[in-house]
């Protein structure tokens, strides 16, 4: 059987258009696209390339939220 982990994803969209995909589980792990949908095709591949550095000794944090702030 094989377990499936659930990772948060950070969407940004940057002055070109393109959005950006971070997971902050996972340190240094992100991509960018020109559309949602090639975006989570992306990210998807990401994450499966930054676990197999992980069993490598790749470093990794603990989630815990996002918050807004104003300043």
């Amino acid at each position: 059987m094989n377990i499936k982990k659930e990772y948060t994803i950070i969407i940004t969209q940057d002055e070109d258009g393109y959005y950006i995909a971070d997971v902050p589980e996972l340190q240094g792990c992100h991509t960018q696209a020109k559309s949602i949908d090639k975006l989570r095709d992306r990210i998807k591949e990401a994450i499966e390339l930054c676990l197999e550095e992980k069993n490598s000794g790749y470093p990794t944090v603990n989630f815990i939220d996002v918050q807004k702030i104003a300043v």
